[in-house]
C-alpha cells in the first residue's frame, strides 16, 4: 500500500501556489526576477538617458546649461576648421586644375597618319632603309620605307598649318616577329628622330599615338574615339593621310560606314613606292571588295585578318573613352548603322 501525502490520489506533487517568491511578512507573491541578458531595446534605453537628463537639469541646471554650450561650441569650430580646409584644398584643385588644364581640349580637328609597318632598327638612324622595318613579303621593295617616312612629314606638315589640329599616329602591335612594338609608336619615334621636320615646337606637344587598330576601318574608328578621349570632344574635321591607292577605301566605305560627314572629311594619299605600285592596285581592289560586303570588318575574312594581326592578345579599351558611339562599335552585319552620332547632330 502507498502512502501519498496530504491525501493525495495522485503521485504528482501538489502546487499550493503560484510560482514565484513569496513575501512571508505581507504575504503577497513576487514576481520572479527577470534575466540581465535581456534584449537590446534602443528606445528604452534612449529614454532611460532622456530622464537622466532631465534628473541632473533639475539637480545642477546651470552645469548642465554650461556643459551644451560648451558642447554645441566645439561642434560650430570643428565645422568652421572643415569648412575652411575643405575651401583651401577646393581653391586649390582649382589652380591646379587651371596651370594643368588639359592641353588638347582646345583641338577640334583630327588628322590620322595609317600606320603601315613596325620599325625594328636598334637606333633611328637609318628609318628610310627597309631592313629597319619589319615588312611583309608584299611590301619588301626599294622605296617602300621612304613612303613611310612621306605620310609622317605629310601627317606633320598638316598639323603645322593648323593650330586646331591633333596628330594621331594609328597602328597596334600587329607582328610577332617584330616583338610587342606598335606601328603608332615607330612613327612616333621616327618624327622624333627627324626633330619633327622643323615643326617640333609647333607639333610635338599635340602628336600622340593610337595603338590599337589592326585594319585601316578600326584606324579610323579608333582614332575617333582616341580624340575624343584626349579632348573630350569628337573631331570637326577629319583627315587622313596614307597611300593614294586607298583613298576610295577611306573616304568612301569607312566614311560612310561611321556616317561621318563628306563634307568635313579630307584624304591625303601619297604614292607607293614604283616597283609596288601594280601589286598594291590590285591588292587595294580585293581588300576594297571585302569590305564592301562586311562593310565594319566583323563577319567575313577581314575578322580573321584582324585576329591575326593581334598576337599579343591587347585587350582593346575602346569605346570606354567614347561611350556616345558604343552602338556604333558593337554593330556588326551589312547593313549601316542606324544610330544617333554625335557628328551627325
Amino acid at each position: 500500500m502507498n502512502n501519498y501525502p496530504f491525501g493525495s490520489n495522485s503521485p504528482r506533487s501538489f502546487s499550493a501556489y503560484p510560482r514565484g517568491d513569496i513575501d512571508i511578512e505581507s504575504g503577497t507573491i513576487r514576481r520572479a526576477r527577470k534575466s540581465r541578458n535581456s534584449p537590446y531595446h534602443p528606445i528604452r534605453m534612449l529614454k532611460s538617458l532622456a530622464s537622466h537628463l532631465h534628473y541632473y537639469y533639475k539637480l545642477h541646471p546651470f552645469l548642465v546649461f554650461f556643459s551644451s554650450l560648451s558642447f554645441g561650441v566645439t561642434i560650430l569650430i570643428i565645422l568652421s576648421l572643415y569648412e575652411n580646409h575643405y575651401t583651401v584644398l577646393r581653391n586649390y584643385q582649382r589652380t591646379d586644375m587651371g596651370f594643368n588644364d588639359n592641353p588638347y581640349a582646345k583641338l577640334k580637328n583630327l588628322v590620322m597618319v595609317a600606320g603601315h609597318a613596325v620599325y625594328t632598327s636598334s637606333s633611328c638612324g637609318k628609318v628610310d632603309e627597309e631592313d629597319s622595318w619589319f615588312l611583309m613579303p608584299y611590301q619588301k621593295h626599294s622605296g617602300q620605307a621612304a613612303t613611310f617616312l612621306t605620310h609622317i612629314r605629310e601627317g606633320i606638315d598638316i598639323v603645322a598649318k593648323d593650330d586646331e589640329a591633333l596628330l594621331l599616329f594609328s597602328g597596334g602591335e600587329t607582328r610577332k616577329e617584330a616583338g610587342p612594338h606598335s606601328e603608332a609608336q615607330s612613327y612616333w619615334s621616327v618624327a622624333e628622330s627627324k626633330g619633327w621636320f622643323g615643326e617640333e615646337e609647333s607639333v610635338r606637344w599635340r602628336a600622340l599615338t593610337e595603338e590599337h587598330a589592326r585594319d585601316s576601318f578600326e584606324n579610323l574608328l579608333f582614332s575617333v574615339c582616341r580624340f575624343r578621349e584626349l579632348t573630350g570632344s569628337y573631331p570637326h574635321n577629319i583627315t587622313v593621310v596614307s597611300y593614294d591607292f586607298k583613298e576610295e577605301r577611306f573616304a568612301h566605305l569607312h566614311r560612310s560606314a561611321i556616317s561621318f560627314p563628306e563634307s568635313r572629311f579630307f584624304y591625303i594619299g601619297t604614292p607607293a613606292s614604283p616597283m609596288s605600285r601594280e601589286a598594291a592596285s590590285k591588292g587595294e581592289a580585293l581588300v576594297r571588295a571585302q569590305f564592301q560586303e562586311d562593310p565594319y570588318g566583323c563577319i567575313s575574312s577581314l575578322k580573321g585578318k584582324k585576329l591575326g594581326r593581334d598576337p599579343f592578345h591587347r585587350t582593346i579599351p575602346y569605346p570606354e573613352g567614347c561611350p556616345e558611339i558604343k552602338g556604333l562599335f558593337r554593330h556588326c552585319g551589312t547593313a549601316p548603322y542606324q544610330g544617333s552620332l554625335p557628328w551627325a547632330q
